[in-house]
This record gives structure tokens, C-alpha cells and sequence, in this order.
């Protein structure tokens, strides 16, 4: 028997954050980032309709981006003294990640942080509140998955938490939020929307019900990031339907090695002052990861399926060629928005330069505990070719140095 779960409301096109009004409840909390909701007036909106339906309505604000565990626990704290019957999660998947960790906390204050790791494994939320999740990027699409990252910096890893509970109730997918995206965002949230599509397609977890969704997000993605990356607004509203639906697909159907060496680089090199950003982590791992998943006979088939689909290859070429087809396609998209090709050539500010920020020395002194950390992430139970540590650590080494993956 599968699952397949997604928010029991979906309210979406422009103007859909006035459902807030329509909200039942005494007190509603929202949860925000760094000050652009607040900025282009959209946090000011939420709380007249919240108001308008009725509510309290307290704001929690400043999540950083990769919020913090520590930041999850100062959040529950809040939710615990003004006690919402609605959480409001507004803006890109940290505040939402975020806000997702701090309702799980606010309703079993006991909860460890551990214990909400444990892979669909939380106890039965509800009790005291509801969640809405409203988002401003074009990638993430937390708004309608079973997921949520959070960074313990201590141990310089990105941990994931996933069990169908955090599912939010409603979704509001406006696209009016995604036009104020910068441009860098807007490459490196388009990615990881290509990534979650891709993924969940070849997904061990892939079935009738997310297929559909998998695919048509691909081929949207194809149509129309590059567009939205250089200022097509058309197509920056049909990509924040995209990538919603490639998270309806990935919620269910799952992800691969892909995510689980982006949770567990991300933050590994923090001390040498950046981040290796999600959305250009999961662009620059998805060539190789393709490459070494496509030895496994069912994998090569299902990346073949979405190369025709794509209509970048011959139909009648050998699925091999089509796997090449669709690596060069995904290289020559992030030539297109500026995403280097590896780590070795990943700035500090995220754009492809000749020396990265992370250097080969701190690399390879760290690969074996990275390796052993992406193995035993949540996200790699489902991919097609389960690798062991020593695969991995080579893996890795080609996401380092650009280098082929011929293993």
C-alpha cells in the first residue's frame, strides 16, 4: 500500500492570498524571513486579511535563510506564549521549513529535535493548530510537501524532516510573491524545482498518482526558467506552478542522492565563510547523479522517457544517448543562469570562478564524513542505485572536480 498526501486546500493565481480571509480561528501567527514580505507589502496584506477573518494576528520575523535549530525552538517558544490556532508561513522554504519544525514543537513541547528527525516518525499534529504556507519562491514548493531542512551548525549538517504530518492544510500559490524574486534566486530555486521533478521521476517511490505531475514539471521547467531568469514575468508565473507541481510529485514519490549530498554539503563549509546554496548545489550534482544512476537498467529507461518527453534526442536512439542528451541539456541550463559546474569552481557568492571558496585540501579531509552523512541521509532510501560509502566519496570527488562518472 502508498500514500499520497497533499495540503487539503490549494488556492492559487494572482490575488489567492485573499483566501487568508476566509480563515476560522481565534489567533494567527505568521512567520516570516529577512524583510522581503514585509518590503513589497504582501506582509501587510496577510495580516488585514487574517484581521478581517477575525484573528490576533502576532508576527514572528527574521528567520534566516537555512534557519537554524536554535531558531526553531525560539519560534516555538513564541507560538507557546501567544498559543495560534494558525501558523502563516510566508516567503521562501526557510521561513516555511522553519515554521513547519516550530509547529511540531509547539504542540509536544517535549519533542527533541532528534526525535523530529526520525524519518515518519512524528506523533499526530492539530491538536492545538493549523498551517498555511504561502510561497514567494519558485523551488522549494515546502508550501505542499511532507518535508522540512534544518541546519544544526555545531555539526555543519542539514538535516531534513519528513513524515506527511507536516503536510500543510492550506497551500496559497500566488504568483504575485514570485515576481519580487532577484535574479540569482530565481536560477537556483528553478533548479532545485528541476531537480525535485527529475528525482521523483526516477524515484524508487515513483507511481501512477506522481508521474503526471513529475513530468509536466519538467517540461514546464524546460519551457520556461530561462525565460523567467531573464525577466519573462509570463513565464515567472507559470514557474511557480511548476515547481508547486513537482513538489506535489516529490512529497510523495520522494527524492535521491541528488538532495541527500546537497543537505550534507551545504553547510559543511561554513567556516570557510559561505554556503553551498541548495538550489546550485542540487544544479551541479544532477549531471553526475544522472550519469550514475543511469547503470541501473530502470533508471536508464525512466531518464529516457523524459529526455523524449523533452524532445531533446532522436525517440529512436538507445536510451544511452538520450541520458547524454539530457546531461548536456541540463549543463548548457546552468550555463544559461550562471551556476558553475562543480564545486571546485563555486564562489563564495555562488557564480562559477576559476577557485572556489572551498578548498581541495578542506574537501578531501572532509569527503569521508560527508560521504558517510549523504548515505545516511532521508533521501537516499529512495533513489534508483543505492551507493555504498566508497561510491560515494567518488561521486562526490566528480562534483568536486568536474570529472566524468564512468563507475
Amino acid at each position: 500500500m502508498a500514500r499520497f498526501t497533499l495540503p487539503r486546500d490549494l488556492y492559487h493565481g494572482k490575488g489567492a492570498m485573499e483566501a487568508l480571509k476566509t480563515f476560522q480561528g481565534k489567533r494567527a501567527m505568521i512567520c516570516v524571513g529577512g524583510g522581503s514580505m514585509k518590503k513589497f507589502g504582501f506582509l501587510d496584506k496577510a495580516i488585514a486579511y487574517l484581521q478581517e477573518a477575525g484573528m490576533e494576528v502576532k508576527v514572528y520575523e527574521g528567520i534566516e535563510p537555512d534557519p537554524s535549530v536554535e531558531t526553531v525552538m525560539k519560534g516555538a517558544q513564541a507560538m507557546l506564549e501567544f498559543q495560534p490556532d494558525w501558523i502563516v508561513a510566508m516567503g521562501g522554504g526557510s521561513p516555511i521549513d522553519a515554521a513547519k519544525a516550530m509547529w511540531i514543537k509547539y504542540e509536544y513541547p517535549d519533542i527533541t529535535f532528534e526525535d523530529m528527525c526520525k524519518v515518519f516518525g512524528l506523533p499526530q499534529l492539530r491538536k492545538k493548530a493549523k498551517f498555511c504556507a504561502i510561497s514567494s519562491t519558485s523551488g522549494t514548493a515546502t508550501e505542499v510537501t511532507a518535508f522540512s531542512i534544518i541546519t544544526d551548525y555545531a555539526k555543519g549538517i542539514k538535516y531534513p524532516i519528513a513524515d506527511f504530518e507536516i503536510t500543510p492544510d492550506v497551500a496559497i500559490v500566488d504568483p504575485e510573491l514570485a515576481e519580487t524574486m532577484p535574479k540569482k534566486l530565481v536560477a537556483h530555486t528553478g533548479m532545485d524545482a528541476m531537480t525535485h521533478a527529475i528525482e521523483a521521476y526516477v524515484s524508487t517511490a515513483n507511481c501512477n498518482y506522481t508521474d503526471p505531475l513529475a513530468i509536466f514539471a519538467i517540461k514546464m521547467i524546460e519551457a520556461d526558467l530561462v525565460k523567467s531568469y531573464n525577466g519573462d514575468m509570463a513565464a515567472r508565473d507559470a514557474m511557480h506552478d511548476a515547481q508547486c507541481l513537482a513538489g506535489m510529485a516529490f512529497s510523495n514519490a520522494l527524492l535521491g542522492i541528488v538532495h541527500s549530498m546537497a543537505h550534507k554539503t551545504g553547510a559543511a563549509f561554513a567556516d570557510y565563510g559561505a554556503h553551498i546554496i541548495h538550489g546550485a548545489a542540487n544544479a551541479m550534482y544532477l549531471p553526475k547523479v544522472i550519469a550514475f544512476n543511469a547503470k541501473d537498467p530502470t533508471a536508464l529507461k525512466r531518464y529516457g522517457q523524459i529526455a523524449d518527453y523533452m524532445e531533446i534526442c532522436d525517440k529512436n536512439a538507445p536510451d544511452t544517448e538520450k541520458v547524454k542528451a539530457l546531461i548536456a541539456y541540463l549543463r548548457k541550463m546552468n550555463d544559461d543562469l550562471n551556476i558553475p559546474h562543480c564545486i571546485k569552481n563555486y564562489g563564495a557568492d555562488s557564480y562559477p570562478c576559476e577557485q572556489g571558496f572551498v578548498p581541495e585540501k578542506v574537501f578531501l579531509e572532509r569527503l569521508h564524513d560527508i560521504a558517510v552523512n549523504a548515505i545516511g541521509d532521508a533521501c537516499t532510501g529512495s533513489n534508483p542505485r543505492q551507493p555504498s560509502v566508497e561510491e560515494m566519496e567518488k561521486l562526490l570527488k566528480c562534483c568536486y572536480y568536474d570529472t566524468e562518472v564512468d563507475f
